[in-house]
């Protein structure tokens, strides 16, 4: 090997990269694009922020001689930060701004609803004395979180309005602790998304690699390479040295980008760091996988067709997609999976650069890496130039 022609062929492949849109559009901008597209439209969901339900009130109790229950129960949901309270002035209404999903639920107080109460307290023990009424209240179907919350909610403000605080404060054998303050996850649905990003730009590396060394073999590069002091390990390592360069502009780039747009990831200087080291790794497989597809391959056709046999499954088994059950198996043969996995435990957990579990993350990848590659390497001197 001479380190001035692997240099040189270095350079030659980033040329490469500027001179074809194709190639720079894969490598630099769809990762980039990626980063902002899923950052701004995951990046508010999943918040942990205060959740609120917009419940349409309509009164029929204003007239009552007791109207200042259905007023006390209007204060105890408006005081609520939960909801958000609209007055509307009939049942029709009401009933169509629900319908067209622009409440969560609406609420009916009935006429007599403060004779009721009243009728409550003059016979606390005697049901057959009180004057029943009923809340009419009606919940958005289309929305989960609204039917399995809102109803309990309403249940407490009118035990609240009709009992005040000793509601909740009934005498029993059994009491319940106070409650640690314990607070809520702010991590939005891109927190757990972006450390897949990574991997999902550095798989594609695949592709190019196989296309680019089909493309010179058809057009006779290899053949004139053995006429040059040049073997076959500089090629290789011109290759792989350029990629990984792109491996780390790509880091640079995703990073840059998900700070524009808000994401903080909860590591240092040193998790950062090692980000970049993991990537790299993961970048000789991608070369390798990409030098095994251009080997077996005829054209650069059919080098498209296999490299994607390498890239789907890490695609969708090891970045940011959704597991579950017995496939979690098959995602840890999956070199994006440790990448991503590694990342995610520095950047959302949080951990620290001295966690073993990242070096070992480290370890698999780099190992697979080097298998890969001499696979390639082994494949290429034997049908590389044919």
């Amino acid at each position: 090997m001479n380190r001035r022609r692997i240099l040189a062929l270095t350079k030659k492949n980033l040329k490469m990269f500027t001179r074809e849109p194709a190639v720079l559009f894969l490598l630099i901008i769809f990762p980039l694009a990626m980063t902002f597209i899923f950052g701004l439209a995951f990046g508010g969901i999943g918040g942990g922020g205060t959740t609120s339900f917009d419940v349409g009130l309509l009164n029929l109790d204003v007239t009552s001689p007791h109207a200042e229950w259905s007023d006390a129960f209007i204060d105890n949901l408006s005081s609520s930060d939960v909801f958000v309270v609209h007055d509307f002035d009939d049942n029709a209404t009401g009933h169509e701004a629900l319908l067209q999903g622009n409440l969560d639920a609406f609420l009916v107080i009935p006429e007599g609803f403060g004779n009721s109460v009243i009728s409550y307290f003059g016979s606390p023990f005697d049901p057959s004395a009180w004057e029943n009424t009923t809340l009419g209240l009606y919940v958005d179907s289309g929305s989960m979180m609204a039917v399995s919350a809102i109803p309990p909610l309403v249940q407490e403000a009118l035990l609240k309005t009709i009992f005040g605080e000793e509601a909740v404060t009934i005498g029993l054998p059994v009491d319940i602790g106070s409650p640690a303050l314990v607070e809520s996850s702010t991590l939005t649905q891109w927190d757990f998304m972006a450390p897949g990003i990574f991997a999902f730009a550095a798989i594609f590396m695949t592709m190019i690699v196989a296309q680019s060394m089909t493309v010179e073999r058809d057009e006779g590069l290899l053949r004139r390479l053995k006429t040059t002091p040049a073997s076959s390990a500089d090629y290789i390592l011109g290759h792989t040295l350029a990629y990984m360069i792109i491996a780390v502009v790509q880091v640079i780039l995703v990073l840059a980008a998900s700070y524009m747009i808000g994401y903080r990831p909860s590591t240092g200087i040193a998790g950062i760091a090692f980000t970049f080291i993991i990537t790299l790794a993961f970048a000789l497989v991608s070369v390798g996988f990409g030098l095994i597809s251009a080997t077996i391959s005829k054209s650069a056709e059919t080098s498209t067709g296999v490299s994607f046999a390498f890239i789907m499954p890490q695609l969708f088994l090891g970045t940011f997609m959704p597991l579950g059950g017995g496939i979690e198996v098959f995602a840890n043969f999956m070199p994006s999976k440790h990448l991503t996995d590694a990342i995610t435990t520095l950047f959302l957990r949080g951990a620290p650069i001295t966690t073993t579990v990242i070096w070992v993350e480290l370890a698999i990848v780099s190992i697979v890496g080097v298998l890969v590659i001499t696979v390639g390497v082994l494949l290429f001197e034997k049908l590389g130039s044919r």
